[in-house]
């Protein structure tokens, strides 16, 4: 069926660089093995946004791929399909030639697919006595599968993009309520620093679009989190200076006793409750210094949730886990990063829907064990897991356990990475 590697247009259509690049790059996919149509259907889908395509050229795609016999892209058994343009349009619901011919372009030119024309520009094939078809002309899918491995890279971090920017949004509410509700009660108090602060808050407003970018999101997030701090600390200080002052006129007439009439004058600290870490060794106590600039560094993660008395959650245990210690524990998780590396939290859940595909996880589930667990948090489990894998039957199963046992209070991501931070001291003693 292969008419050669580079095919040139027919009729007064020209050859283009990059219509040969498209070609040559769909050379190697002899040894590619087999892609099931569909599901890369759903990955190129999911990575249109930076493809160039619309919706309207994906369904041209889509029956494209129908004309296929088989359910696996396979390159042993000839990628080329030559529908005419009155088929093509009974499958993609009457549309009509001369928008196919648009969309077919638009497909060409992004790399899906590669013209393989015939001596007179027709699409049909060739087939020997026995049935088979020895050449064709047509549409060549083989690009799909040359760049399948591309494509559900762009999809993964496509995915992470939407989570991290969903994350960053819920955050950026939060501190935006916060913030409106410390205005109105400095109101109250001190009216000339509210309104400076306001208009603070309104050039924030301008700078954000109507579906504003990470980038922009981020900004605004760290402008309302400095303006929360000030807010804070000025209400604090306004605070002990009115205590300050009850103090002073009630001296006179205050009388002391030493003697509590509580047994005990303070609750005991949970200490089990409690689980520290830092980039260092294990069991390592961070500074006060570290713990003030902690909220504020990039390579951390902090849970604002709050668990109920007698129920230690999640967020009892994973309040400080920085990125270094992450990576310390889960080495391999590195690998599956953009460009083979992990640098921010952003990297991580990239890596993780990586990861996610590879071990068999569905959809479902990795989205059930973000809403439950966050996005960071359920990045830092898949990063486990993967480090475990060999000892896992079901990937799926396991994370589903895990989030059922976080919903109910139950686990906590800060001890699975301490078993997992011991086990790669001893390889690295054993190494020794």
């Amino acid at each position: 069926m292969d008419c050669g590697i580079v095919s040139t247009p027919f009729g007064r259509r020209s050859m283009t660089l990059g219509m040969l690049a498209h070609q040559l790059s769909s050379v190697p996919t002899v040894d590619d093995g087999a892609v099931d149509k569909w599901k890369l259907f759903r990955t190129v889908c999911a990575a249109k946004k930076n493809l160039g395509v619309s919706d309207r050229s994906l369904a041209v795609l889509n029956a494209l791929l129908s004309f296929y016999p088989k359910t696996e892209l396979d390159a042993a058994n000839g990628l080329v399909v030559f529908p005419s343009n009155a088929q093509l349009s009974v499958r993609t619901h009457g549309m009509a030639e001369t928008t196919l011919r648009r969309h077919l372009t638009a497909l060409v030119d992004a790399g899906l697919i590669v013209r393989r024309d015939s001596p007179n520009g027709k699409r049909y094939a060739r087939r020997d006595r026995k049935g088979a078809i020895g050449q064709a002309f047509g549409f060549d899918l083989a690009p799909l599968l040359a760049r399948a491995s591309e494509f559900q890279a762009e999809a993964a971090r496509l995915e992470a993009d939407r989570r991290y920017l969903q994350t960053m949004r819920e955050r950026l509410s939060l501190c935006r309520r916060d913030v409106i509700k410390l205005l109105e009660l400095l109101h109250q108090f001190d009216i000339d620093a509210a309104n400076v602060a306001e208009a603070r808050c309104q050039a924030v407003y301008a700078t954000l679009s109507r579906k504003p970018t990470i980038v922009e999101v981020e900004h605004a997030l760290a402008v309302f989190a400095a303006l929360r701090d000030e807010l804070t600390n000025r209400l604090e200080n306004l605070l002990k200076t009115q205590n300050a002052a009850a103090n002073e006129r009630q001296y006179e007439r205050h009388i002391q006793n030493s003697e509590s009439d509580y047994l005990s004058e303070s609750e005991p600290a949970n200490e089990k409750a409690k689980c520290d870490f830092t980039a260092g060794e294990p069991g390592e106590r961070l500074t006060s210094a570290q713990q003030a600039m902690a909220p504020h560094a990039t390579g951390h993660i902090r849970s604002d949730r709050t668990s109920s008395p007698g129920k230690p959650g999640p967020s009892s245990h994973d309040r400080l886990v920085p990125l270094a210690l992450v990576l310390k524990a889960c080495p391999q998780i590195s690998d599956y990063g953009p460009s083979g590396r992990i640098m921010n939290w952003r990297d991580l859940q990239t890596a993780a829907v990586v990861v996610r595909t590879m071990l068999g996880i569905s959809p479902d589930a990795y989205d059930e064990a973000c809403a439950v667990l966050g996005a960071e948090t359920a990045a830092i489990v898949l990063a486990c897991v993967l480090e475990r894998m060999e000892h896992i039957h079901s990937a799926g199963g396991y994370l589903r356990d895990l989030t059922k046992r976080a919903r109910s209070r139950s686990f906590a991501v800060s001890a699975m990475l301490s078993a997992r931070l011991r086990v790669q001291t001893g390889l690295r003693a054993a190494d020794g």
